[in-house]
């Protein structure tokens, strides 16, 4: 499995931006539909008004500028690990800076896990509003339509989440056209109502924003939960730069995206000045009645996108978290030949279809949904601010006197974004905050699991140097055969072999103790996959390295072992693997609740014959109690 070349180093093609803009900003790219409504909602009981109107713009406006253009497209584009982005990559970055054991460690960890679970969060609740958003433009073309916009939204989430298992290769072909198609049309019908009302743009200066704030501050910053709608996306900017390269994700932004972003919703802004009642559904009525209709199927096609971005986005997310052992092993099926990053999950695919259908079916409308958007983005906004503070300061050296105050300045930004949406709550925002309170505590004593069991397997296990030097004296029966024993501690004898050797009394001619280690990196160079030590004659230890951003195959990588003179027949090989039951010490170390918690989560984890990809009818499994 070669590592992909580093993204920085391609070149930027005409295809590699129609690319990014498929897959990198399909989410921000569909915030018009609902962003400028649900931020004028508020207003609507008493009418709006210009200052209003032009308030809210230059907010959105400025969000724009500072939050994705700054924070993300000028700084933290700059904090690829090894030219992969994302949370966890921003995690990784941070935890390789850190010392082990410090309490910065410590919090950097519980950071990048909060972070994750508010991912998923986000990840079922975009789908929901962002297909719910596109098909409510039917009542627009035609009020007698609204009964058939949940049945139809759902027609379209199920068929989406339902043909995830033959991947995205295909569709991903017309991605890109057809979301550039979405932007030159919002560009388009922002263009033709700023042109007959060209006042609005004077909320392209911060000073209407700054009026509207200092003469209302608690409308204002009730109305900063809406108006973080039109950057919920941003995020994708930075997950997705190993696919695409961090310079074409710029471009396509400056030059494409983001002017297509501003003069749409500057066109809602002028639509709303010269009539107030298009409030109803301004993205929509910018568009003349005959045009309404196609336009309806193109957000549709353009939601749908903005969807397959955020699931295969969950896909990868998950992945990263089992390889950095925050999640047990979960399935993992490769949907391309020849891309690494195209993988299906099928119990995230499932987990997050069930939340879609039921926010859909809970909130029924794209406004109703809107409240419970919002805080899983900002908080990961919050997140990605902290990691990035520590991984320029450390990382990267910068100086802490210039660290402080700009990321702080951004952190100040996204604690104002996420403080406002805790006040919908009630309203809906109970939902992220539920969902991702329960991953966060499943990841963290899966985590803490871990430890107390690799600790455990330590504190009883057999020194591995101490059964080598003990066997040429044990007159223990050698049989024909390779035998390979997974352990997860490289200096310490598998609990298998023991069991072994107590049941059967025999080790093979030719033992292989196998070490799969996970970096926190996303790809790990052919060069360094492998490392083989001779412990004694016929046993060898192998060390194989992966990133997170990889999926184990053992039999593959012993294949080639032949290279260096080790004989390797895989018909004549046995996988010896430990099989845990965790049990509860007599001083538990745990509290019950998440062992029990870890022991669920252990019952229901792949096995690991399927997920390091060794064929079942060669593997011998033997149990041993563990207490924690």
């Amino acid at each position: 499995m070669l590592s992909p070349p580093h993204a920085a180093g391609r070149p930027v093609t005409a295809a590699g931006i129609l690319g990014v803009l498929g897959v990198v900003y399909g989410d921000i790219g569909t915030s018009p539909l609902y962003a400028m409504r649900a931020s004028l909602l508020f207003f609507a009981d008493d009418g709006i008004d210009r200052a209003e109107v032009l308030g809210i713009l230059s907010l959105v406006f400025w969000s724009l500028i500072l939050v994705v253009t700054v924070k993300y497209v000028a700084f933290i584009l700059r904090a690829d690990n090894r030219g992969e982005g994302g949370i966890m990559s921003l995690t990784a970055l941070a935890l390789r800076a850190l010392p082990e054991r410090s309490w910065l460690r410590k919090a950097a960890v519980l950071v990048g896990i909060a972070g994750a679970s508010l991912f998923f969060s986000d990840g079922m609740v975009t789908p929901a509003i962002s297909v719910l958003s596109a098909v409510e433009g039917l009542r627009v073309v035609s009020p007698a339509m609204e009964p058939a916009v949940i049945p139809l939204s759902l027609c379209v989430l199920l068929g989406l989440f339902l043909v995830q298992y033959r991947g995205t290769g295909r569709m991903g072909r017309i991605f890109g056209p057809v979301t550039a198609t979405w932007f030159a049309v919002m560009a388009l019908l922002g263009v033709a109502q700023i042109v007959q009302n060209p006042s609005v743009l004077a909320a392209l200066s911060p000073l209407p924003a700054f009026e509207f704030v200092a003469g209302r501050p608690l409308v204002a910053f009730i109305a900063l939960g809406a108006v973080v709608l039109a950057v919920t996306g941003g995020e994708a900017l930075y997950a997705d730069m190993g696919h695409f390269g961090a310079k074409p994700i710029r471009l396509a932004w400056l030059f494409i995206v983001l002017p297509a972003l501003v003069l749409n919703y500057f066109g809602q802004g002028a639509l709303l000045l010269a009539n107030p009642g298009a409030l109803e559904n301004p993205f929509f009525l910018l568009a003349p009645e005959v045009l309404r209709l196609p336009l309806v199927l193109l957000a549709t096609m353009a939601t749908i996108i903005a969807s397959q971005a955020m699931i295969s986005g969950a896909f990868s997310v998950a992945r990263q978290c089992v390889q950095l052992g925050l999640l047990p092993r979960l399935i993992v099926r490769h949907t391309s030949e020849t891309e690494e990053g195209q993988i299906y999950l099928p119990q995230v695919n499932f987990t997050l279809l069930i939340g879609v259908v039921i926010l859909v079916l809970e909130f029924r409308s794209s406004d109703a949904l809107a409240a419970a958007y919002g805080i899983a983005v900002t908080g990961t906004f919050v997140c990605t601010s902290l990691l990035a503070m520590v991984v320029f300061w450390r990382h990267f050296g910068w100086p802490l006197p210039l660290v402080l105050p700009l990321f702080g300045g951004f952190l100040v930004i996204d604690l104002l974004y996420f403080s406002s949406n805790l006040l919908k709550v009630p309203e809906g925002g109970y939902f992220p905050v539920l969902l991702g309170i329960a991953l966060f505590l499943l990841m963290t004593s899966w985590q803490r699991g871990r430890e107390l069991l690799f600790a455990r397997f330590r504190q009883d296990g057999l020194p591995l140097k101490s059964f080598i030097a003990r066997l040429p004296q044990s007159r223990t029966i050698r049989v024909p055969g390779i035998a390979v024993f997974m352990t997860s501690q490289a200096d310490y004898l598998p609990g298998a072999l023991l069991h072994n050797l107590k049941h059967n009394k025999v080790l093979h001619e030719r033992v292989l103790f196998v070490t799969v280690t996970n970096e926190s990196i996303p790809y790990v160079q052919p060069d360094r996959r492998r490392e083989v030590e001779e412990l004694a004659p016929g046993i060898h230890r192998v060390s194989l390295r992966y990133g997170f951003q990889e999926s184990p195959n053992i039999p593959k990588e012993l294949e080639t072992l032949r290279e260096i003179g080790i004989p390797f027949e895989a018909m004549q090989t046995s996988y010896f693997l430990g099989r845990e039951t965790v049990v509860a010490a007599a001083v538990p170390k745990m509290s019950r609740w998440r062992q029990w918690l870890f022991t669920i989560m252990s019952r229901n984890a792949v096995p690991a014959t399927e997920f390091f990809r060794i064929p079942s009818d060669r593997v011998v499994e033997l149990g041993v109690r563990v207490a924690i």
